[in-house]
């Protein structure tokens, strides 16, 4: 048998492939482009001389044979994975990788992490902010922030907040003449939007995430318009939101500390409470560490105690 070996790439790029049966999907988990996996995926079948993903319909089919290697491919990267925790915990130091959504990181989890910090000193964090869903199982993180997207079949999943959205400006939109006091005057307030488009696994998100469905919640269809500053980085609206520039639609529970510093204010009470939210999503082989243990129920800690 032949010891040749093809690159690790492209055996990630056809595992994520298999996994998800997308390109696309596949390329937001390895952060790259759809045509990269592709093209992965297509030298590794040249190099095997044989198809290991094929098209069916709109989708894309295993073949049997890469059907028969593929749960044993997957296992390799869970082994690889397991083997770099066990050198990351030797000597006494640990390591925890945390993949967060990056509005939550900033807005949330970042002013917030000292505190685990100083509960855990011997564990040094790496915070990754990505919207991909990076792949837990192959070791790409400990544990993964995600907002709005179901965890997959055989990971943990602690939720952290349920998704509330109102509508939030800077104090001097909701004061003086022309204040924005209740939602029908969104009609006369330059409105501020999170482009999800790109992000094929964002569909509840979307669903969710925007003024026209938001506004038909609250029975003001009549109101909802696609005009205004759009963003693909929320941050970025939440700072032009922050500047006066319109109104944004953000979450009640993670945006609590921009009320409570005055750096933006809920205009008007109204809320539409969501079936999607914040989920803290992990492994049962990397929650069997204490570090990932600890830093798990240190987050659900604090995510009570925020809405207490």
């Amino acid at each position: 048998m032949s010891d040749w070996m093809p690159s690790l790439n492209a055996l990630r790029a056809f595992v994520a492939t298999a996994r998800h049966r997308s390109f696309v999907l596949a390329a937001e988990e390895l952060c790259v482009t759809p045509s990269a996996v592709k093209q992965l995926v297509r030298k590794l079948e040249e190099a095997l001389g044989r198809p290991l993903i094929t098209r069916e319909g709109r989708g894309l089919r295993v073949t049997p044979a890469g059907a028969a290697g593929l749960p044993h491919l997957a296992r390799g990267f869970e082994e690889i994975a397991r083997g770099l925790e066990v050198i990351r915990a030797e000597g006494g130091r640990r390591r925890l990788i945390l993949s967060v959504e990056p509005s939550f990181a900033t807005a949330w989890l970042v002013p917030r992490l000292e505190r685990f910090r100083a509960l855990s000193p011997e564990v040094d964090v790496l915070v990754d902010t990505t919207l991909a869903l990076v792949d837990l199982r192959a070791g790409a993180a400990d544990v993964a922030i995600r907002f709005g997207a179901a965890p997959d079949p055989g990971l943990v999943a602690h939720r952290l907040f349920d998704e509330a959205l109102c509508a939030f400006c800077s104090p001097r939109l909701a004061s003086g003449p022309g204040a924005v006091k209740r939602p029908e005057d969104i009609a006369d307030v330059p409105l501020i939007h999170w482009d999800l488009s790109e992000l094929g696994w964002a569909r509840a998100t979307r669903d969710w995430m925007g003024w026209t469905p938001w506004l038909r919640h609250l029975g003001l269809g009549a109101l909802a318009r696609e005009d205004g500053i759009r963003f693909r980085d929320y941050n970025l609206a939440l700072q032009a939101a922050i500047a006066g520039q319109g109104l944004v639609l953000g979450s009640q529970p993670v945006l609590r500390d921009y009320l409570a510093s005055g750096l933006l204010v809920q205009p008007f009470p109204d809320r539409v409470v969501t079936d999607i939210g914040y989920d803290a999503v992990t492994t049962p082989e990397a929650l069997a560490r204490p570090e990932v243990a600890a830093f798990l129920d240190w987050i659900r800690a604090e995510a009570a105690l925020a809405q207490g």
